[in-house]
């Protein structure tokens, strides 16, 4: 149906994560995948939303000066917030350990921004869900790290994986902003767009 309205745009995602590739299929849009390379860092004054909505702009930098008339460029992040600080994604199992560990028995927010960009708009929307987790043993993050292996995932996890089915009691918000794109977003701001564009 989207895909419909935006047959004479060219929708762009600029993200290498298979799992926004799937979410994009299964909303029914044609898109092409462009990757550069960014350095991901923000400044430290920087809280909550605030350091999602930057890194998902500072994606869109590298692109702008090559889109056409008729491009969206769609880029993301998400992070983790807990304890008043953003958890990113681990560099070694043992700070997926020790991530897991400080989220264990907790209630944290996974927050995801969107960028939408074309040579004339831009626009970043987020959403914030917030989940809460059962006490994990030592044993059961251990398992977790070395089967799933979650290093490409901020805060260490992945919702859509065997922590998430034995370890989240409870969630408020979007299931699948936790999986990495708030694709209720996604559909109403692209809609949104093509009666602005």
């Amino acid at each position: 149906m989207l895909n419909e309205k935006l047959k004479h745009h060219n929708i762009i995602l600029a993200s290498a994560s298979p799992r926004r590739h799937q979410f994009f299929k299964d909303l029914g849009l044609t898109f092409e995948i462009r990757l550069k390379p960014v350095h991901e860092e923000y400044p430290e004054r920087l809280n909550h939303f605030e350091i999602s909505d930057y890194l998902a702009q500072l994606k869109a930098l590298p692109y702008k000066k090559e889109l056409k008339p008729n491009d969206i460029l769609i880029t993301s992040d998400t992070i983790v917030w807990a304890n008043n600080k953003a958890l990113g994604k681990p560099k070694d199992a043992k700070e997926a350990f020790e991530i897991i560990k400080s989220l264990s028995n907790t209630t944290h927010e996974v927050i995801t921004s969107v960028c939408f960009t074309s040579p004339t708009y831009e626009k970043t929307v987020n959403a914030v869900t917030k989940v809460t987790f059962k006490r994990f043993s030592d044993e059961e993050i251990n398992y977790y790290i070395n089967t799933c292996k979650p290093f490409d995932k901020a805060g260490a996890y992945g919702i859509q994986e065997w922590i998430g089915q034995i370890g989240v009691t409870k969630i408020e918000g979007s299931y699948f902003n936790v999986m990495g794109l708030p694709t209720h977003l996604v559909y109403k701001t692209l809609k949104d767009m093509v009666k602005s564009l």
